[in-house]
Order: C-alpha cells, then sequence, then structure tokens
C-alpha cells in the first residue's frame, strides 16, 4: 500500500459529508477540515453545525470555519504541510494562495459532467433542462469557476422519477467513489488530466426562491421538471383563492389538447390533479396547503374540495 496522503478536507452540505465519510474509511489522513460558520436554522432560527462539521467532529478532527478565506488561512493551510486540499461543495472561493498551498494542489468533487453545468445548482439545473444522464467529476482546481481540468468521473441516468433529493443522495454516493479512485489514481501516478472544452460549457446557477412559482402558460413538460428540481428546496408553488399551495410531485397524463387557459383545473380524483397549461396537462400527485403537511391528492381533497371544481383556476 502506498503512503497516505496528508488531506485538507473543505465542505459543507450532507454532498461534502459522504466524501468526508469515504476518506475516513480509507488510509489517508485527514489532518484538517474546513467548513462554513454556524448558520441559523430550523424554526428557533438556532445556530446549527454543517454536516461537514458534525462528521468531522465525531471524529475528533480539527476544524476550521472562517467566514472568508485570506492570507491568514493560506499560511495556516501552508502550516499544516498538507499534500493536498479536497473540496466539496465548500461554498467559499478559494484565492490563489490558497490553491496553492497543499503540495500537489485543490481538488474538486462537482455533481455533474463537466464542462456542463459549472456552478451552484448543477443538479437542479440538469433535471430541469431534461438531460437524460449526469454525473461527477474531479477536477483539478484553478482560479476560473469549475474551469479546471478532469481527473475523473462518473456517469448515472437521470431517471423519470427523479427529485433533486433522489438525485443528490446518489450523486453523493457515486462522488465519494470517484474521490478514492481518483485518489488510488494520484498515488499511483496514473491520471490522465483532460482539459475542458469551453464550447461545450453552460453555468448551473443558484437557485432562487422566486423561481419556484408555477408560471402555468409554460409548457407541461417544463413545469413537471420544475416540480422535481426544486423537491426539496424551494419546492414549486402555486395558488388558490389567494392561498399559498405548495406542489411536491406531478405527472404527464398525454393529453396536449388544452382549449382552456393556462392554471385552470380541468378534472380531479383518486388519480391526481389535472391541470392546464400553456402547452398540455399536468397531474398534480402531492400537494401541501398552508400550515399544513404534504400529501397525496386524493387526500387533499378530502379536506379542500373546492380545488376539485372544475374550472377552479390556480395561480390567480
Amino acid at each position: 500500500m502506498s503512503a497516505p496522503l496528508r488531506i485538507v478536507f473543505a465542505g459543507t452540505p450532507e454532498f461534502a459529508a459522504t466524501s468526508l465519510e469515504a476518506l475516513l474509511s480509507g488510509h489517508h489522513m485527514i489532518c484538517a477540515v474546513y467548513t462554513q460558520p454556524d448558520r441559523p436554522a430550523g424554526r428557533g432560527r438556532r445556530l446549527t453545525a454543517s454536516a461537514v462539521k458534525r462528521v468531522a467532529e465525531r471524529h475528533r478532527l480539527p476544524v476550521y470555519q472562517p467566514p472568508a478565506l485570506d492570507d491568514a488561512e493560506a499560511q495556516r493551510l501552508r502550516a499544516l504541510r498538507a499534500d493536498l486540499m479536497v473540496v466539496a461543495a465548500y461554498g467559499l472561493l478559494l484565492p490563489q494562495a490558497v490553491l496553492e498551498a497543499p503540495r500537489l494542489g485543490c481538488i474538486n468533487v462537482h455533481a455533474s459532467l463537466l464542462p456542463r453545468w459549472r456552478g451552484a445548482a448543477p443538479i437542479q439545473r440538469a433535471i430541469m433542462a431534461g438531460d437524460r444522464e449526469t454525473g461527477v467529476s474531479i477536477m483539478q482546481m484553478e482560479q476560473g469557476l469549475d474551469t479546471g481540468p478532469v481527473l475523473h468521473r462518473l456517469v448515472t441516468p437521470i431517471h423519470a422519477g427523479d427529485t433533486a433529493h433522489t438525485l443528490h443522495h446518489r450523486l453523493a454516493g457515486l462522488g465519494a467513489r470517484a474521490l478514492l479512485e481518483t485518489l488510488q489514481s494520484l498515488v499511483e501516478g496514473s491520471l490522465d488530466p483532460l482539459p475542458q472544452d469551453e464550447a461545450r460549457a453552460t453555468y448551473a446557477r443558484k437557485l432562487e426562491k422566486g423561481e419556484a412559482r408555477l408560471e402555468w402558460s409554460r409548457p407541461a413538460l417544463e413545469l413537471e421538471r420544475c416540480i422535481r428540481a426544486f423537491n426539496p428546496w424551494p419546492v414549486a408553488r402555486t395558488t388558490i383563492g389567494g392561498e399559498p399551495l405548495r406542489i411536491w410531485q406531478a405527472d404527464l397524463p398525454g393529453e396536449r389538447d388544452v382549449r382552456e387557459a393556462p392554471g385552470t383545473v380541468l378534472r380531479a380524483g383518486r388519480q391526481g390533479i389535472e391541470v392546464a397549461t400553456g402547452e398540455g396537462v399536468l397531474r398534480i400527485l402531492r400537494l401541501q396547503g398552508a400550515g399544513g403537511r404534504q400529501m397525496g391528492a386524493a387526500e387533499f381533497l378530502n379536506g379542500h374540495p373546492e380545488l376539485g371544481i372544475p374550472g377552479t383556476i390556480l395561480g390567480g
């Protein structure tokens, strides 16, 4: 077995925590962990540690939570004498001084097939675009946004029912596997970096809460993809009678010739609530009213029969 690498890990959410757990199961040495500062969360808005911090503390690893990476942090990184820094959904930009601090530089676990979907929300944007596949890329980091050469990648299909939640979970495991395979190739000296094709690059901008409002004038196919992409956050939404309505799941019954105005309820029953769109019909399967819990359409209609009346307008 090759000599273990001294690794600094930088990451914040569950996606990154999965990679950290994988590293801890191997023979490499984690000499420090960087993660975002604790943030208010939940109804009580209590300060809450990140998923990565919780893993690090469980394994009694040194944890650093600077609000930004400056020259002082670069100096601390150099003092750690790390061979490599592994970054996964950290959330802070790495200046050149930090990129150069570890002996072998920094590598990133990114949840897309680079150069497609560089940026903050690759999982959601892939679903919204109707991509048939995605994956994980391990990239050598440089100053540009996700522009460095790709060291390794693994591919997975995007299934018809995938939400951002299910795809995130699958990609987190795939990312951990890809990371370990990359490190093995690194110590063996068999890595073959592949420069990214700039002509094929796309940008996955950060999700905004306002995007979750369903525009019924759009095609049903696009709306169904948005509903899956916004599950579990920020959750697609519309209104009924001025009251908010969150849409968790929908499908496409296949009907395309619709004369009613977009947002009009066409029919409702145990199979779901069918709504006219700008092109075709969207069938709502799971939803949530203001202050309530999410539930299936049939159960929801029991308490909200007005939503089942043909001609009811959503989003007005």
